[in-house]
């Protein structure tokens, strides 16, 4: 009798749970469907414990719910990589647990919001960097592209928006993983003027852009081919090295760009500012000196060296001259390195030459 008592008690308790369950998950929808989505997830993240003794048909439910909540959040630009992040897991668990089930109740749907979510966030990033929002463009592209590793472009936005924002930890991750893609860049961007904004969005296939166009949305379609970014990322990539001073990198870096392209001027001028900047932390630690004997002999090494630094700037600066003679930059800096060095002679000519 007490055996049964107590399986009495425990169906009584979780009839219960799953009444409860079901009647927050009402309350979450009905939140949802006001337009509060936030109150809803509230609502959602308590009951998810519940969830785990539900059936898979009951969890399609939830989590479909839970991915269009995070999923307007993430449209609404509310905290929206994190939340395109949580909605994609959201919408990964409608697709098992209908697998499980065998009733595909909201697999179609959550695919297409899973579709819509991606381009919608891909415009966000694009506006974030119009708006010189560079850290939260970045991040963005690269949920993106967690999200569809196939879509190499959103790498490609993440890294250009770190190295914009000065980001160079991340411009260096995201490079370096373009460069063991050996992404080149060169493709098809499909583009449309928005019918409100005025401006003009990137969609991610013709497809998307004609059903957008089909439902009065867009107008104006343009098709725009893209070269190869393959020395943008490498140039970036070096520039990356520098600025968080690991010259070997970055020097590597430029040498390969100009294996790429033997004339490129500005591989030239960035490998000549690269040794002024080891000259500069050169100048820095001489600086930092005291006048013991160890230290003024140490002082000779430096300053020794710095010479020499600074000195292997000027091939650099030359060939950059060949390549375009009007090149004020490369001139000036070379005028200030010949001045550096007293050289006095080819300072002169150079000046005069001008």
């Amino acid at each position: 009798m007490k055996k049964n008592l107590k399986i009495i008690t425990l169906l009584l308790f979780v009839n219960g749970a799953a009444f409860a369950q079901k009647e927050q998950i009402k309350e979450a929808q009905s939140l949802y469907d006001k337009g509060k989505s936030q109150e809803s997830l509230v609502i959602l993240n308590k009951t998810e414990y519940m969830i785990l003794n539900a059936t898979d048909e009951d969890k399609s439910d939830y989590y479909f719910l839970k991915g269009n909540v995070l999923k307007d959040l993430a449209v609404k630009n509310i905290d929206a990589a994190n939340n395109f992040t949580l909605a994609s897991q959201s919408y990964q668990d409608v697709f098992l647990y209908e697998n499980e089930s065998g009733k595909f109740k909201f697999t179609v749907k959550a695919n297409a919001a899973l579709k819509e979510m991606k381009s919608s966030l891909v415009n966000g990033a694009m506006a974030d960097f119009n708006a010189g929002k560079f850290k939260e463009s970045a991040e963005k592209s690269y949920k993106v592209y967690l999200f569809d590793k196939k879509d190499t472009l959103n790498l490609f936005n993440a890294a250009s928006s770190s190295i914009n924002a000065k980001d160079y930890d991340h411009a260096i991750q995201y490079y370096e993983a373009l460069k063991k893609l050996n992404y080149s860049g060169k493709g098809v961007l499909y583009m449309a003027t928005n019918k409100k904004t005025k401006e003009e969005d990137v969609f991610i296939s013709p497809k998307a852009r004609e059903n957008a166009i089909q439902q009065g949305l867009y107008e104006k379609p343009r098709t725009e081919s893209v070269p190869s970014k393959r020395l943008e990322v490498n140039s970036n990539l070096a520039y990356s090295y520098m600025e968080k001073k690991q010259y070997a990198k970055a020097e590597t870096g430029y040498n390969y760009v100009l294996e790429l392209d033997p004339n490129n001027t500005d591989a030239y001028i960035n490998m000549a500012y690269l040794k002024l900047q080891m000259k500069k932390d050169l100048v820095e630690e001489i600086s930092s000196l005291g006048t013991s004997a160890a230290e003024m002999q140490k002082y000779d090494k430096l300053n020794a060296r710095k010479d020499d630094v600074t000195r292997s700037a000027i091939p650099y600066l030359k060939k950059a001259l060949a390549l375009e003679p009007k090149n004020a930059d490369a001139a000036k800096t070379l005028l200030g390195v010949y001045r550096a060095l007293d050289m006095t002679s080819e300072y002169n000519a150079l000046k005069a030459g001008m």
